[in-house]
């Protein structure tokens, strides 16, 4: 009797595990997810300590340094008016990871409400704005953000604005289909048929359920938004100078590329490895949270 009542238990426990303790658990299995969060946590923490961590002032200049190679006084060489490149990727970190972070909680805090609401009610609201997302959606995500981000005017804050509107549409469209094969489950048609109202029915039993892929899309997301921040900074949408910002980096790099090659490699490298970590990030988590993955 006991031997068959330690795999019910056994079963019961793995049953009634956390969700998000299982996708944890799932998650650490991946050794590139875990690189990636490791990457991802450490540029975080640059970029929150950047004051302290940098060697130097990042726009301070310097004539006797200009397009100095990598030392030891200053590790990744020193650009065209001898400001130190280490200070200014350091620092950098900040505008693209902001960029990233915020314009993404714009394209969640527009586009989940809307995509809620197109799927659920359904009808001529869905009509609306699913031809809305369509026709935002057949313009180019970089060329969208560039004519948003002109419009708006030079500056970080603007940049982020015109990347997060840019984002909209994919939340949009990924929350409605979501929410569509959401609302016809078991669970929403028994909260249905109690008398739930509408609205919480929408918020306490459609949205709980759809929010894992809405998270591993605002992680891939982020890496898009940080290119495009790198992008819009590059031809001078951006953060504007003298304020480091990886794609102004490369920008002021161009120009010396045969006689100092160190001032672009940086910058690139810190987009590249960014822009990676969160895409290793964005596939562990798409595995670990998905329901049908064993």
């Amino acid at each position: 009797m006991t031997a068959t009542a330690l795999p019910d238990v056994a079963v019961r426990d793995a049953s009634e595990e956390n969700p998000w303790a299982r996708a944890w658990r799932r998650l650490k299995r991946r050794k590139g997810a875990m690189v990636g969060l490791a990457v991802v946590v450490l540029f975080v923490l640059v970029a929150i300590l950047a004051p302290w961590v940098a060697p130097y002032d990042p726009i301070a200049t310097s004539w006797s340094l200009v397009r100095k190679p990598p030392s030891w006084a200053h590790w990744l060489g020193t650009d065209e008016v001898g400001r130190d490149i280490l200070s200014r990727v350091i620092w950098g970190a900040r505008a693209s990871l902001s960029a990233g972070l915020v314009s993404v909680g714009i394209a969640l805090g527009i586009g989940v409400p809307l995509g809620l609401l197109a799927g659920y009610a359904g009808g001529w609201i869905d009509s609306v704005l699913s031809r809305i997302v369509d026709a935002m959606l057949a313009v180019p995500f970089l060329i969208l953000a560039i004519a948003l981000a002109a419009f708006l005017g030079p500056s970080l804050s603007n940049a982020m604005i015109a990347i997060g509107v840019t984002a909209t549409p994919i939340f949009v469209r990924l929350t409605r289909g979501q929410t569509l094969a959401a609302k016809v489950e078991d669970y929403v048609e028994a909260a249905r048929a109690v008398g739930n109202p509408h609205w919480r029915i929408a918020l306490r039993h459609v949205l709980p359920n759809i929010v894992p892929p809405l998270l591993v899309q605002a992680s891939l997301a982020i890496a898009g938004a940080i290119i495009a921040e790198a992008a819009l900074s590059f031809l001078g949408l951006g953060q504007q100078p003298p304020s480091p910002s990886w794609g102004s980096m490369l920008n002021s790099a161009q120009r010396f590329i045969a006689q100092a090659p160190w001032m672009a490699f940086w910058p690139g490298f810190a987009i590249f490895f960014a822009v990676l970590s969160f895409n290793l990030l964005g596939d562990g988590l798409r595995d670990a949270l998905d329901p049908r993955h064993k």
